[in-house]
Formats: structure tokens, C-alpha cells, sequence
């Protein structure tokens, strides 16, 4: 964390301790300024692979690189003082092998200064989050909708309904039993998320799945509106900065182009002439 800061550092195990309390506010930020806002207000600030999308115009978060996450990474830690740090580990660099998650998760933490990393997967994965967490790496889960395996999914569609709640419990389950110290939920029946959140010892975090989860998650960009193209169903926005922002850049625009801008107020004078000296 910020080595001028006095804040006390949230950790994992401060995390799993909140099981049951008061909900866990969540948000993702990928750059020094944002971080700082959302370490104001935010328990966990997630360095998530949206950022290919949000910020790198990807179609995505397929195309994300171990690089670009530890970047981004050394960037929020940079800017949070409190706010436990979990960053994402990107497609490719965990499902090979525990080993290869090991290597790819231990670069992350030692070179961001996080403390603590987010996979996809449940059963599946369980053995490598068992693995991680044995070696000092704490694992934060995620299960549901798991964006990097959309081509498989097929799509961005709801998960954990009819039979599939049974797949989803067992998912849950299992990354529990592994070791990891809290999970998120996406995109889950609200009902299927209260059943998991009962079940499990650990946090579920949500996203589109209901009140009764643990605590919340959502893009920073997406509930400050600066997107207009993109709003889910689980996205409530609590601004519309996009909208003030293009007004802001038009207004700014027109000023410029009538040459309005900028005013004496906005410019500077010749320097006074320096009074002559007597003799």
C-alpha cells in the first residue's frame, strides 16, 4: 500500500472475517486517480481484467496480458491506502497447470505489492486455489458467469438456473473447501445466490445476483455512466459523467474554435521591466 498512508491495510483474512456483517463494498479501478476515490469509500478495490474492455477497447477480456495487468495493478496499489487490492489473473495464465498458476500469481503480488488474486473457476480450479493458498497466495474466487470462458458459455447469459443451480452449488462448494477467502457471484438467480451465500463459511461477492450476497461488486465506469452504449440489467448508475464529460469537451470545443478561449485570465503577460538601478 501507499508507504506515506497511516491507514490500516484491509487484508484477506480481514475480508473473511466480515462474513455475515456488513455488506462489502467493492469496485473496480485500473489507474492512481481512481483508486484513490474508490479507496475512500471501497473495502476491496478489484484491478479487474474489464480493464481490456473498459479501457483498451477490447471485445473481451480475452485478450489480456499478465503484463497489462501488472501495470495496471502497480498503478491502484500506487493510489489505495485501506482497500484490500485483488487483482485478476488473466486468461492463459492459470488454468495449465497449479504450478503455472503459482508462478504467473507470485509475479503479480511481488511486483504490484497486491495482496491478493482473483481466478475463474470452480471445481475445476479447486486444486489450484488449494494450491496457491497453501504457498501464501490468497485467492479471492469467482464463479457463475465467468467472462473468460464466453465463447464456451455461449454468451453473457445468466447462469445457475434449472438444473444448472446444482453445478453452481458445487462450484461454490468447492472453492470454499479450497481455500479461497471469498468469492464472487455473477449473473446468478437472486434465489440461487441467497442459497449459496447461506451455505458458504466464506464472503460471496456480487454482481447480478441479488441482495443477500455478502457485499456488492460493480465497474467503476459502468455506475459512473461513462458509457452510453453499455447498461446491463445489474447496472444501476449512480452518475452520468459521460454525458457531463462530452458536454464539458463540446463546450471547450466551440470556445476554442470562436476564439474564446483562452482569456487574459487563462494567459500570461511579458514579464515588468526590472526598475533601473542608481548610481
Amino acid at each position: 500500500m501507499s508507504a506515506t498512508s497511516q491507514a490500516k491495510p484491509i487484508l484477506p483474512s480481514d475480508i473473511l472475517a466480515r462474513k455475515g456483517g456488513v455488506p462489502l463494498v467493492t469496485l473496480t479501478a485500473y489507474t492512481t486517480p481512481m483508486a484513490r476515490l474508490v479507496d475512500k469509500h471501497c473495502d476491496i478495490t478489484l484491478v479487474g481484467d474489464s480493464v481490456g474492455m473498459v479501457l483498451h477497447g477490447l471485445p473481451t477480456t480475452l485478450g489480456v496480458t499478465l503484463e497489462m495487468m501488472i501495470m495496471h495493478g502497480k498503478a491502484v496499489v500506487r493510489g489505495t491506502a485501506s482497500a484490500l487490492v485483488v487483482i485478476d489473473m488473466p486468461f492463459g495464465t492459470y488454468e495449465k497447470s497449479p504450478a503455472q498458476a503459482f508462478a504467473n500469481a507470485a509475479r503479480i503480488i511481488a511486483e504490484t505489492g497486491a495482496a491478493a488474486v482473483k481466478l475463474e473457476g470452480g471445481v475445476i480450479m479447486a486444486e489450484t486455489i488449494a494450491f496457491l493458498v497453501a504457498r501464501g497466495v490468497p485467492v479471492m474466487a469467482h464463479i457463475g458467469l465467468t467472462p473468460q470462458a464466453v465463447n464456451t458459455l455461449g454468451g453473457y447469459k445468466v447462469q445457475g438456473r434449472g438444473a444448472d443451480a446444482a453445478r453452481v452449488l458445487e462450484d461454490a462448494h468447492a472453492v470454499a473447501k479450497a481455500g479461497a477467502f471469498s468469492v464472487v457471484l455473477e449473473k446468478l438467480p437472486a434465489e440461487l445466490a441467497d442459497q449459496v451465500t447461506t451455505a458458504l463459511h466464506i464472503p460471496t461477492i456480487g454482481i447480478g445476483a441479488g441482495l443477500a450476497c455478502d457485499g456488492q461488486v460493480l465497474v467503476l465506469d459502468d455506475m459512473l455512466g461513462l458509457f452510453s452504449d453499455f447498461h446491463p440489467k445489474f447496472v444501476k448508475r449512480y452518475g452520468e459523467l459521460g454525458h457531463a464529460a462530452d458536454q464539458a469537451i463540446a463546450h471547450y470545443a466551440t470556445e476554442v474554435r470562436a476564439r474564446q478561449f483562452p482569456t487574459p485570465e487563462h494567459s500570461y503577460a511579458m514579464a515588468p521591466a526590472t526598475p533601473a538601478v542608481k548610481g
